[in-house]
């Protein structure tokens, strides 16, 4: 299906974000972008480049793949 990758990266790091009980704003600043952004990231409508999806991972402190599976990783 296409996008389908876009949604299961979004849904992963509301994943994350919602581990670590920060609000959608919040979370943003933290990765380097703005709130309005992030919420079409979380919702699959935005379509990051690798080097986005590295920069957002080292931030996480986890390997980009881990961001593309189905299931996100336990942290």
């Amino acid at each position: 299906m296409e996008g389908e990758l876009q949604r299961v990266l979004g849904r992963n790091l509301r994943n994350f974000r919602e581990a670590e009980e920060l609000s959608q704003e919040a979370f943003a600043e933290r990765m380097g972008y703005h709130r309005t952004y992030w919420a079409g990231i979380e919702r699959g409508e935005r379509n990051l480049t690798l080097r986005s999806l590295e920069r957002i991972a080292a931030k996480l402190e986890i390997e980009p793949l881990l961001l593309l599976e189905g299931q996100p990783p336990p942290r």
